[in-house]
C-alpha cells in the first residue's frame, strides 16, 4: 500500500484527495495537513511513502516545508499539488526537491497514477511542464556553450530514451515497447548509469541535445 499524507490549507480539498486516494485499491491516506509546519512534523511522525503538497499556504509555504522535508532525509517523495503553473512556483519547488509537479485540474485517473509514479521512484510531470523544463535547459546549456557527451547505446535504450523524453512513464513505455515494467526500469537505469543523467528530466535534456 502507498501511505500519503495529503497536505493543502483548503478542508475541501483535503477531503476530495482523500476520498480518491482511499478508493483506489493500492492506495491508504496516512494523515493529512493544513500548512507546511503541520507537514513537516506529520511527515517525521507518519513516514509516508508521497506528501501531496499545495504550495500556497499560511505560514511555512509549500516550498519551504518541501525543502525542510527532504533535507532532514525523509523517505517520502514529495508531489506538488497546485493551482499554479507557472516557472516562479515550478523552479522553486523543483529545487526544494520536489519528485513531480501537477496543477489541481488534472484528471483524478492521472493524479493517481502520478502518485504510484512518484512512490516507484519517477520524476512527474503533466507533457507541457515537461516541456518547459526540457527547453530551459538545453537554451541554458547552449547559452554555456555546454558540451554534451554523446554515448553508445543500444537500439532497445534509444527507443526507451525517446519515450523517456515524452514523458511516459515505465508502465506506458512497456506498453509501446511490449516490455515488462521491470525489464523497463533496468533499461531507465543503464541509461541514467551511461549518459550521468540522475533522473528523468535530464534524460529528456539528454535526448533532445544528442538527436540527429
Amino acid at each position: 500500500m502507498i501511505a500519503v499524507l495529503v497536505v493543502d490549507d483548503q478542508r475541501l480539498v483535503r477531503a476530495g484527495l482523500r476520498m480518491l486516494c482511499t478508493a483506489a485499491e493500492d492506495m491508504t491516506i496516512s494523515g493529512e495537513a493544513s500548512n507546511g509546519v503541520e507537514a513537516v512534523s506529520l511527515a517525521a511522525e507518519l513516514d509516508p511513502d508521497v506528501i501531496l503538497m499545495d504550495l500556497r499556504m499560511p505560514g511555512l509555504d509549500g516550498i519551504g516545508a518541501t525543502r525542510q522535508i527532504v533535507k532532514s532525509g525523509r523517505r517520502a517523495r514529495i508531489l506538488v499539488l497546485t493551482t499554479f503553473d507557472d516557472d516562479d512556483h515550478l523552479y522553486p519547488a523543483l529545487a526544494a526537491g520536489a519528485s513531480g509537479f501537477l496543477v489541481k485540474d488534472t484528471e483524478p485517473a492521472e493524479l493517481l497514477g502520478a502518485i504510484r509514479r512518484v512512490a516507484d521512484g519517477d520524476m512527474v510531470f503533466s507533457p507541457e511542464l515537461l516541456r518547459r523544463l526540457v527547453d530551459r535547459a538545453v537554451i541554458g546549456a547552449a547559452a554555456g556553450s555546454a558540451v554534451t557527451e554523446v554515448v553508445s547505446l543500444t537500439e532497445r535504450e534509444s527507443q526507451v530514451l525517446a519515450l523517456v523524453a515524452e514523458g511516459k512513464s515505465n508502465q506506458e513505455i512497456g506498453d509501446v515497447l511490449h516490455l515488462g515494467v521491470t525489464t523497463v526500469k533496468t533499461h531507465v537505469a543503464n541509461l541514467m548509469s551511461k549518459t550521468g543523467c540522475d533522473n528523468r528530466v535530464r534524460l529528456a535534456v539528454y535526448h533532445l541535445q544528442t538527436r540527429q
